[in-house]
């Protein structure tokens, strides 16, 4: 999905792909992906490594046993789920740290997981549905970047996202959700998840899948993975309303979120009690 023209007019600087993810999106992308180099690419950046290994010892992917090394975490997670957290260290590295990114970050984890696993559950691109969830408020960082105490009051201000929205577009020209389907875009992400990014404020506002898209599923994870973060009790009449929009059962998305759900809870169950 092209990101709108009128972007590159505007004085807002889009940050570029580390060389590190360049590299790992191009090992990714062959059929026959070489595991050793991955895992080689990951651990040569000391930072990089490190803020993964902790990332995947965290609660939300429920190892039982501490991670070590990056080849472990491949070996247990699987090459997905360790690429995805690599690119969330690499997205969080290229902005300045700030109170106001930290909840944003911490969404971004969750909400890449769920809708990354849900999606392996149901049959929708797992890798394009996990890199959806990470990147879908990345367009707040890029104005936060851009304008830190302007956009800090305007967070402040927006209730929920669709005044944040109109907030933006009054203040900057923008939307967070353009600015971020153009980093998106720019990274290399796959046209779905940028579509993801760009449309799931609508998504979510209105259970309304957008009808010029082809592949609509990634939208449809974004609503459920919403609900569940914030509405669990919503999850059905969400999975009812968006999973036969983009051709999915919504019995088998159902069960599929569910399963991923007690998963998670699980996990941070355990880790509470240790």
């Amino acid at each position: 999905m092209p990101v709108d023209p009128a972007l590159r007019s505007l004085n807002i600087d889009i940050p570029s792909q580390p060389e590190s993810l360049v590299t790992l999106s191009t090992m990714l992308a062959d059929e026959n992906i070489n595991l050793q180099a991955v895992s080689a690419l990951i651990s040569g950046d000391m930072a990089l490594a490190s803020a993964v290994l902790k990332a995947v010892n965290s609660s939300l992917y429920g190892l039982r046993g501490r991670v070590q090394s990056v080849q472990q975490a491949i070996t247990h997670l699987g090459t997905r789920e360790v690429a995805s957290v690599t690119f969330a260290m690499g997205l969080k590295a290229v902005f300045p740290a700030g109170p106001e990114l930290t909840p944003i970050w911490e969404r971004a984890s969750v909400r890449g997981l769920l809708m990354g696993r849900i999606g392996q559950a149901i049959g929708v691109d797992p890798w394009a549905a996990h890199s959806a969830g990470l990147f879908e408020e990345c367009g707040k960082a890029v104005l936060l970047r851009h304008a830190t105490t302007r956009y800090r009051e305007l967070l402040a201000q927006a209730a929920d996202d669709e005044e944040l929205l109109m907030l933006e577009h009054q203040e900057f020209g923008v939307s967070h959700d353009a600015l971020g389907a153009a980093l998106c875009e720019s990274w290399g992400l796959a046209p779905a998840a940028v579509a993801s990014v760009r449309f799931h404020v609508l998504v979510i506002s209105t259970r309304e899948l957008p009808m010029q898209l082809p592949r609509r599923g990634i939208c449809a994870l974004s609503a459920l993975a919403h609900a569940l973060m914030t509405d669990p009790d919503s999850l059905d009449e969400v999975a009812q309303a968006v999973a036969p929009q983009a051709g999915l059962d919504p019995t088998l998305v159902l069960r599929g979120a569910r399963k991923i759900q007690e998963q998670i809870e699980a996990a941070v169950a355990r880790e509470a009690a240790d």
